[in-house]
């Protein structure tokens, strides 16, 4: 078991200082391991181990919602760019490899990309590919959590913010209406939100979707606790936790936890908190919407549904939101 300890100076082991972590981070931690149902926000998934485990999952056959949201974006990305129209500039919240982004880059010809996402090694990565794909085009990357940040200012354009992915189904519905009418502040009448949204389904699929053979989806998932231990001097032993995922059908969520095998205890930042046996850290949900019950989400944070696109299956939706 990892200890608190940083660095050795003759010998001796030297904590980190308060000062030394990051304190969103450090105070997110604190108070979600503080409450009776302890939980530490999904934005925390993503270091540089936690983006490339991601775009594993992704890659796995049993993840269908990255695949899916592909196959609707080339088929109907020409069509998307047409509704929206010419003249816009492009920022995109959670880029992280900006894989569907570079369809809707080559459709549109925007006069400037804004991607945003929290890990910075994603986000460089992603930028020095579409230097060389696009080199007529203007980039500006953030390396900021977009859930706590306003929006880029426009550059004399009206702006496209594209949120792929079904990012928003992370949020709580209400948490949701709270984060697109905020979203929706910074909007001028008209412009356009272009958003992924996965939808309901069998709870069988959606169950192995988050728990892939290959195991990748509890590597992510444990790869939290080792971030902790890495950036907040935790001593978390992963191989006391297991990866717990799966439908709750009367929310219309998947949730995933971290789940302790035995009672114990864990330290974090010199914090000790108290997990019994079968006591689980919620990491995650990610809400899965009818078509309609989406368009009324967004109906009541300000936006109204222009177009929507899905697959043939009905597993995912892409939808054209206007600000009212």
């Amino acid at each position: 078991m990892k200890n608190s300890a940083t660095a050795t100076r003759e010998g001796r082991a030297v904590a980190k200082s308060p000062s030394a972590y990051e304190p969103r981070f450090l105070h997110d931690v604190l108070h979600g391991l503080s409450q009776p149902q302890k939980s530490v926000p999904p934005k925390y998934f993503y270091d540089a181990c936690g983006s490339e485990l991601f775009e594993a999952i992704c890659a796995t056959p049993e993840y269908y919602p990255t695949r899916t949201e592909m196959r609707i974006m080339a088929a109907h990305v020409r069509e998307m760019a047409d509704t929206i129209g010419p003249e816009v500039e492009l920022i995109e919240l959670g880029s992280g490899a900006s894989l569907k982004t570079r369809l809707l880059i080559e459709a549109l010809r925007p006069h400037r990309y804004v991607p945003i996402d929290v890990s910075h090694s994603a986000l460089a990565q992603a930028c020095g590919e579409l230097n060389w794909r696009f080199p007529y085009l203007t980039i500006e990357p953030y390396a900021i959590d977009f859930t706590a940040a306003p929006l880029p200012e426009r550059a004399g354009h009206n702006r496209l913010v594209y949120f792929p992915g079904s990012t928003i189904g992370n949020f709580h519905p209400n948490e949701a209406v709270r984060f697109l009418r905020g979203m929706r502040g910074q909007f001028l009448a008209g412009e356009a939100l272009l958003i992924g949204v996965d939808l309901k389904k069998d709870g069988a699929l959606l169950n192995a979707a988050y728990n892939d053979a290959q195991g990748i989806t509890a590597a992510f998932n444990l790869n939290l606790l080792q971030r902790m231990n890495a950036e907040l001097d935790g001593d978390f032993d992963l191989e006391k936790f297991r990866h717990l995922a799966f439908y709750n059908a009367e929310c219309g969520w998947v949730e995933m936890h971290l789940q302790s095998l035995v009672d114990q205890d864990v330290c974090v930042a010199g914090h000790r908190f108290r997990f019994r046996a079968e006591e689980t850290l919620h990491t995650e949900i990610s809400c899965k919407y009818s078509v309609r019950e989406f368009q009324a989400l967004a109906a009541d944070a300000g936006f109204y549904a222009q177009k929507t696109w899905t697959d043939e299956r009905g597993y995912f939706s892409v939808h054209l939101m206007r600000a009212a």
